[in-house]
């Protein structure tokens, strides 16, 4: 099968000797008949790729298809098993792989600068992106950097190197959502063209115009941004399963014609046996098929998690401060902040696996956590894949919804005989995807992300989501993926230095454009220029004076709040059991009024969730004003 362009149609006013010429100008490299397998997968099946000058594409397909091996071929770092690879001789090319080596001790100036032609040239631009991204002292160890400022300067690194084609896999991993905003712009004003994988889909909506998908040994390339790439692969499938079924409904009447007994006694009758037999042998178009399954969970009573006061430092670095919050029953949490701020700390204390210095977590009886974090469990390399999923499990049950080991690891597409192959055999990200489906397998009620985006592919992250949707408990989640953070949460603990941690009951995108509207708004009008007349000034500082403080209402509605929510939510599961009951279940009058109670009743447990964040908010503010 060749490779699938959709691209839209021009015209042009150059002739065709022009247009050839313009075209080999303009092409960096061709790959044709493309082939690739590691032991007995296929990764490329006769498959081509081009890229020509200022493209920037993204890479995408589910772990394990060959991103990153696509890369390195295109960058010369591995042999393809056959096909042609031409590369003009005046291409250079600049790669930049997922853990690039930091076993060095020198400074940040010097790292970002070794090797470099005329380094001295590039150094004011070195320490201007350097200082953009945080590194304001220069002269610091790389050393003893953590992970993601390490990231950070490679990346700065990639982008002092001259280059025709920029290769990039994963840049946006370990990075904060600032630096990948940073990154955002340095990518979209990028002179060269861009070949890269991320999973990152504002990323690749935001600064690709070409999606390249790899998909069962194929290439596809769809000239659009990730937005539009969605849409065309739909359409691209679509074709695909319609031409599939017009062949299925021609093999029918071929089955019947060859089972009448026709003889080939003819040339006619001998090539319509070979027709039949080009049919019935025509491999079947494959899809990721994922098993729909509920979300299963362990039952959550009305204690959950609460920090109380918790303090927690590491020498002079203070990472969290006198921080007291409670997750509420079914909550959506996001948490965000710089590199090194705290945020996988406090996944920590929750699990136990850190004390804080000061100050208590307390955890709920029926509070069962599910942790996945940034660091994946060691795995036995012999061990199935089922196995390792049954190890935990064989079955998770919860009311009426039983969901086996098997259709667990169905549900996050290992399917069929990839079930029984050995750990060994995976890459890495499929690695992460089969420990996602044994954190799952543990039925927790309270289930902790660190990190889910860093190396889950889009298709996983899609089925996550889902699975999250009907998923009965609270789920915290560390995450720099924008896109995620919009999709699940719905309210964030944004980490503001010092030990500060700030609810916003917001989705990320609205953090973002208030905090954007603050900063462009301090930029134009900062308080100590502001021409406020003298009764203006003093009202305005009167305001700031002014301690905040419960009304008696508020104080009492605030006290009794949690009680209401957990009554409604009682309410709702009680009008769930009756509307199953089988003895009603042809009063169609009764199931109507028992639906709309049910609606009415969950309206207004929407509105007391609103007003509790609310309160909340108050509440923080007034003991933060102590």
């Amino acid at each position: 099968m060749p490779t699938f362009y959709l691209t839209a149609s021009c015209s042009s006013t150059v002739d065709e000797k022009e247009a050839s010429y313009y075209n080999r100008l303009m092409n960096l490299f061709t790959i044709k008949n493309l082939s690739k397998s590691y032991t007995d997968k296929v990764l490329f099946d006769d498959t081509d790729l081009s890229l020509e000058e200022g493209e920037k594409v993204g890479v995408v397909g589910i772990n394990g298809t060959g991103k990153s091996t696509l890369l390195k071929i295109v960058a010369g770092l591995s042999e393809p098993d056959g096909g042609e690879y031409v590369k003009g001789n005046h291409v250079h090319i600049n790669y930049l792989p997922q853990m690039p080596d930091f076993s060095s001790d020198k400074t940040v100036l010097d790292y970002v600068l070794d090797g470099l032609p005329d380094p001295g040239d590039l150094e004011g631009d070195a320490k201007n992106m350097l200082n953009q991204l945080g590194f304001f002292d220069t002269a610091v160890k790389v050393d003893t950097l953590s992970g993601g400022q390490k990231k950070k300067l490679a990346i700065i690194r990639a982008f002092l190197i001259r280059a025709e084609i920029l290769i990039l896999d994963e840049p946006t991993n370990h990075l904060d959502n600032a630096s990948i905003e940073w990154l955002e712009e340095k990518l979209r004003a990028y002179r060269g063209a861009i070949l890269m994988v991320t999973h990152d889909r504002y990323f690749l909506d935001l600064v690709c115009d070409r999606i390249v998908e790899i998909d069962k040994g194929k290439i596809y390339s769809y000239k659009e941004n990730y937005e539009g790439f969605l849409a065309l692969k739909a359409e691209r499938e679509a074709m695909a399963m319609a031409t599939q079924k017009k062949h299925e409904n021609i093999l029918r009447k071929e089955i019947a014609w060859i089972s009448r007994g026709a003889r080939a006694r003819s040339t006619k009758q001998k090539a319509h046996i070979q027709r039949y037999e080009a049919l019935r042998d025509e491999k079947k178009i494959e899809t990721y098929g994922v098993t729909q399954i509920d979300a299963v969970s362990s039952r959550l009573g009305k204690k959950t998690v609460e920090l109380c006061e918790v303090t927690k430092a590491y020498g002079n670095k203070v990472l969290i401060k006198d921080f007291s919050f409670i997750f509420l029953k079914n909550d959506r949490v996001g948490i965000v902040g710089e590199n090194g701020c705290g945020k996988s700390t406090l996944l920590k204390m929750i699990t136990g696996e850190i004390l804080p210095d000061s100050g208590r977590v307390e955890i709920g009886d029926t509070v069962k956590i599910g942790y996945y974090a940034q660091d994946c469990e060691s795995m036995d390399p012999s061990e199935k894949v089922i196995d390792y999923i049954k190890d935990t499990a064989e079955y998770i049950k919860s009311g009426d919804t039983v969901i086996t080991a098997s259709q667990m690891l169905e549900k996050f597409l290992f399917n069929g005989s990839l079930q029984h192959q050995k750990i060994e055999k995976l890459s890495g990200g499929e690695k992460r995807r089969l420990y996602l489906a044994k954190v799952l397998m543990t039925a927790p009620n309270v289930l902790l992300l660190d990190e889910p985006t860093n190396d889950l592919d889009i298709t996983t992250l899609r089925i996550l989501e889902d699975y999250l949707d009907s998923f009965a408990g609270i789920v915290i989640a560390v995450s720099h993926d924008r896109y995620f953070l919009d999709r699940v949460t719905k309210r964030l603990l944004c980490f503001e230095g010092n030990g500060k941690i700030r609810l916003y009951n917001s989705t990320y995108t609205e953090y973002y454009l208030e905090k954007k509207a603050l900063r462009e708004e301090n930029v134009l009008t900062p308080a100590s220029s502001r021409n406020l007349s003298a009764s203006a000034a003093y009202k305005e500082q009167k305001s700031q004076n002014k301690k905040l403080k419960f009304t008696y209402a508020e104080q009492k509605e605030y006290d009794s709040i949690e009680k209401d929510i957990s009554d409604l939510e009682a309410k709702i599961c009680e009008l769930d059991r009756k509307l199953s009951d089988s003895s009603i279940s042809t009063d169609f009058a009764k199931l109507s009024e028992i639906a709309k109670e049910k609606e009415d009743t969950n309206t207004l447990l929407e509105q007391k969730m609103e007003r509790y964040y609310y309160l909340e908010d108050l509440n923080e503010k007034i003991t933060q004003q102590g």
